[in-house]
């Protein structure tokens, strides 16, 4: 089957950072659906991995945590489709990842694909979905009640992929007060569009922007990158008992400036129920039922934003640049081989 990997970590602009490769079709577990992959997105964590995490010596590795495809095959265990099924998910981060003609997933992390969407559009959503949904019910406990509840939510990084569903989250489904940070007019005015009460410019001081549009404190942060460029801004921003969740990586954060404000951090990676096989792992397999509801209803909307063509190493090579510029808008998706 055509797929594509690499080999070793290397710059996205070296010829072989990214490579067309012709790989076994992968068996499947007893678990495990077989999906026939129509269309991929392309999420940061395919840059952190491609220039960070080395393949065995000799053998390659393949990326991609978004998928929209059909149920080829199902294990001897999996009982919640049947071959011809719609699907997407966003798969486990210790396994082969889904930039191939055939992928093996197991079937508890895939929900059944919104029937209002194409593949390539559905391809956009389950990483980030999933990853927002968490952070705002599992992690930050908001709850999901659309009454106004006086309390205020600040998304850090709300132009990209997790920000652009968790804005609409919050809106819809929440009774928060959303607001979110973007730099540029054109990422401000799809934040805005997306349902933010509020954008304000994080390359300004966060609590003196806040003070700007008459908000003196937030109850939530929601900080989704350069946590620790914001972080003091961050904490000046938090009322007291506030809650920081955060997902990016930053390499050290000074949490003893959280104790006077009795402040609570939390970290949101989508990856650990998968990768522990804890008891609730399909949580996510729910959580993607209930999402594709809701974008079937009109209540929440795809983030496709850029589309790459079809799903090649050059293509993903694009792709990586644009993700490494932290100039995209929405998700990047690339469909059919």
């Amino acid at each position: 089957m055509k797929a594509i990997a690499y080999y070793q970590n290397l710059p996205i602009d070296h010829a072989e950072a990214l490579l067309d490769v012709e790989l076994p079709e992968p068996i499947i577990g007893e678990h495990d659906l077989l999906v026939e992959v129509k269309a991929i997105s392309v999420n940061p964590v395919d840059v952190k991995v491609r220039a960070n995490m080395a393949p065995e010596a000799g053998q390659p590795r393949v990326l991609g945590w978004d998928a929209a495809g059909v149920v080829r095959a199902v294990g001897a265990k999996a009982s919640l489709f049947q071959p011809g099924d719609r699907v997407w998910y966003a798969g486990a981060l210790q396994r082969p990842g889904a930039n191939s003609e055939l992928h093996a997933v197991d079937e508890r992390i895939v929900g059944r694909m919104p029937d209002s969407l194409d593949f390539e559009t559905a391809a956009a959503l389950p990483l980030t979905a999933i990853t927002a949904w968490e952070l705002l019910f599992d992690r930050l406990q908001v709850l999901a009640n659309s009454q106004p509840s006086g309390k205020t939510l600040l998304v850090v990084g709300a132009a990209g992929g997790v920000g652009s569903i968790l804005v609409q989250l919050a809106r819809r489904l929440t009774g928060l007060t959303v607001i979110g940070t973007a730099s540029r007019p054109e990422t401000q005015a799809w934040v805005t569009a997306l349902g933010a009460h509020h954008v304000i410019d994080h390359r300004q001081p966060l609590s003196r922007e806040l003070k700007r549009i008459g908000i003196e404190h937030v109850d939530y942060v929601a900080s989704l990158n350069q946590t620790d460029q914001h972080f003091a801004e961050i904490v000046e921003a938090l009322a007291p008992q506030g809650k920081l969740a955060l997902i990016d990586d930053p390499a050290a954060l000074d949490i003893s400036q959280l104790k006077r404000k009795s402040l609570s951090l939390h970290w949101e990676f989508m990856y650990t129920r998968s990768m522990y096989s804890t008891d609730d792992q399909i949580e996510q397999h729910k959580l993607l039922n209930e999402l594709a509801r809701l974008v079937d209803a009109g209540i929440v909307k795809s983030t496709a934003a850029e589309r790459f063509g079809a799903i090649n190493a050059a293509n993903l090579k694009r792709a990586h640049a644009l993700l490494e510029s932290n100039a995209a808008k929405g998700k990047i998706v690339l469909s059919g081989f």
